[in-house]
């Protein structure tokens, strides 16, 4: 029996920034020279990134100066300790908002959920924020939990395809899948092209979905729209690649490496494999009724809709999720999925995410219409 997503919900800091305030910022901490803060202010409007949220905002009056609201970063570059720090204090109260909705539109107790899945990439602790969940839902102390860590953008899709397993394995699982990055905590200080980059496009974000098999004995589905049932998954590591994009920890935070040849390499392996990849479902692309691709950056986004043929309209949900909140990593992909089912987008959809490797990773479902 396919799993089916009963509810979704998604959640972001209360405070946000915007291109000038984030120019500003890198006034100070990254562009050195003239020239160098002339190629920031091209990057930041290339990004198409308008608004991006963040914990370490500590006001959302646009009037003030972003030092001042963001005091967290100053002259002296915090250790990764300090940005762990952060963290601790603010997974917890995001990721429970995603979750508390997640379990409302899907019109289901806390305590019908027999597996918790989380995932992240953006912090490590220990008990972590799915100690937080079980205690704040609440969830029930025999809960089982997995966590999904340090997979990148395409985290979510990993940990749907755990999911599944739990559900095909055992009819009566009910799953919390929760997705928490704090990508802010990361902000590189100094010139690097590649971080600069990452630091115009990274945000903070959450999302959950609760997921059953089949009807899941019970209870109803909120007015997010009808369950999406997911059908299968698919995953590809495109060869000689590995070297395009990494995540690795540093003294000061998490390292995002982010090569320009990135989008072209996806432009190049994506179609092929996707292709053979249908083919085993039984369909084609031209048969693929909504996109859910993730918008790691524009290049990337615009490179894999060439290659699938896609028209503007098709990719236009991920375009506003980057527009209004940026990459929010791995969570990125469920705020699409979310906005999909509630325009109840026609089937079957594809899900598409990228992460280091280079990895793709995909997911195909469906709603009880298609």
């Amino acid at each position: 029996m396919p799993l089916s997503i009963r509810g979704i919900g998604t959640a972001v800091p209360a405070h946000r920034a915007n291109q000038t305030d984030a120019v500003a910022l890198g006034r100070h901490l990254i562009a050195d020279s003239p020239e160098r803060l002339a190629l920031l202010e091209r990057i930041q409007r290339r990004t198409r990134v308008h608004t991006r949220h963040s914990v370490l905002l500590e006001s959302g009056e646009p009037e003030s100066p972003i030092a001042e609201r963001l005091p967290f970063y100053g002259e002296r570059n915090p250790s990764t300790a300090e940005r762990m720090e952060r963290f601790a204090v603010h997974a917890g109260p995001l990721a429970l908002a995603a979750a508390r909705q997640a379990l409302a539109d899907a019109d289901l107790p806390a305590e019908r959920i027999t597996h918790l899945v989380t995932v992240c990439c953006t912090g490590f602790q220990a008990p972590g924020f799915d100690l937080e969940l079980i205690a704040q839902l609440p969830l029930h102390p025999d809960v089982e939990r997995t966590q999904v860590g340090f997979m990148g953008c395409h985290g979510s899709l990993n940990g749907l395809r755990v999911a599944r397993a739990f559900v095909e394995a055992d009819p009566l699982a009910c799953v919390l899948l929760c997705s928490l990055e704090l990508c802010s905590l990361h902000l590189h200080y100094g010139w690097d092209p590649e971080k600069v980059v990452a630091n115009a496009l990274f945000a903070d974000g959450a999302a959950a979905l609760v997921a059953t098999a089949g009807d899941g004995g019970g209870g109803g589905v909120g007015d997010g729209g009808a369950p999406l049932r997911a059908l299968a998954s698919g995953s590809t590591v495109i060869p000689d690649t590995a070297e395009l994009m990494s995540w690795t920890i540093g003294d000061h935070g998490f390292a995002m490496g982010l090569s320009p040849r990135v989008p072209a390499a996806v432009a190049s392996h994506l179609r092929p494999w996707l292709e053979r990849w249908l083919r085993r479902q039984g369909l084609t692309i031209e048969a693929i009724g909504a996109w859910a691709l993730h918008p790691g950056g524009p290049r990337i986004l615009q490179a894999s809709a060439a290659a699938l043929g896609l028209a503007p309209e098709q990719i236009a949900v991920s375009e506003t999720v980057l527009r209004e909140h940026g990459n929010m990593s791995s969570a990125t992909i469920l705020f699409i999925l979310e906005r999909l089912r509630r325009a109840k987008a026609p089937g079957p959809w594809v899900a598409l995410a990228f992460g280091p490797g280079l990895t793709v990773e995909a997911a195909l479902l469906d709603t009880p219409e298609c």
